[in-house]
């Protein structure tokens, strides 16, 4: 008996394991942080009282995909930071294996595109891990509920990298403006494309 107590305590706590580590999805409930901005301050979402959301954009400076995407990021936050949902972008790229993504380097590209949105530095990259981030830019919608972080959206930003005036489907866009008229969101969830997070060397 005893052993069939050990074994079935060791299969649950495998099973919490592997949900912990799961990626967020929609209808999950997000967890805030505290990452150091580009002036050297932390920020936290729990800092913005008055928000009715996020959209929180994995993004670096070096990816080609996000660089296509650049404008459209700072657009977002202009179009949306009044109405409740400011941009909060996270570089969690590892500066050893991706050197054009220090923080130095995010300072800097944070000056020359006049970023008006924090632009945090996931060193330990546990943020993106907790996230279940894969790729830059890859954006979580998250919406203030009760008192909670609710994801609403995870994915792309819209259909078309290389063109924005060809996008057709601006996923981030219909998402917050669902939010803002109390809709349901219409696609919750798509494919994140652009570059692989730049992750740490395992230690040997």
């Amino acid at each position: 008996m005893k052993k069939v107590i050990i074994l079935l305590a060791g299969i649950l706590l495998k099973t919490i394991s592997v949900t912990a580590s799961e990626p967020y999805k929609p209808g999950d409930i997000a967890s805030d942080f505290s990452l150091k901005n580009v002036n050297g301050e932390m920020v936290s979402f729990s800092q913005f009282k008055d928000a009715k959301g996020f959209i929180v954009v994995f993004c670096c400076n070096t990816c080609p995909v996000v660089k296509k995407y650049q404008q459209r990021i700072i657009d977002l936050n202009n179009q949306f930071s009044s109405k409740g949902y400011p941009v909060i972008a996270i570089n969690s790229n590892d500066k050893n294996v991706s050197p054009g993504d220090s923080y130095e380097d995010m300072q800097k590209v944070a000056r020359e595109r006049g970023y008006d949105f924090p632009y945090l530095y996931d060193e330990s990259q546990k943020i993106a891990k907790l996230y279940g981030a894969t790729n830059t830019p890859h954006v979580y919608v998250l919406s203030k509920r009760s008192g909670k972080l609710i994801v609403e959206y995870v994915g792309a930003i819209d259909n078309n990298a290389d063109d924005q005036t060809k996008a057709d489907k601006k996923y981030v866009v219909n998402a917050v403006n669902a939010l803002l008229g109390n809709e349901q969101v219409p696609v919750a969830e798509t494919k994140a494309i652009g570059c692989g997070i730049k992750w740490k060397k395992t230690q040997e």
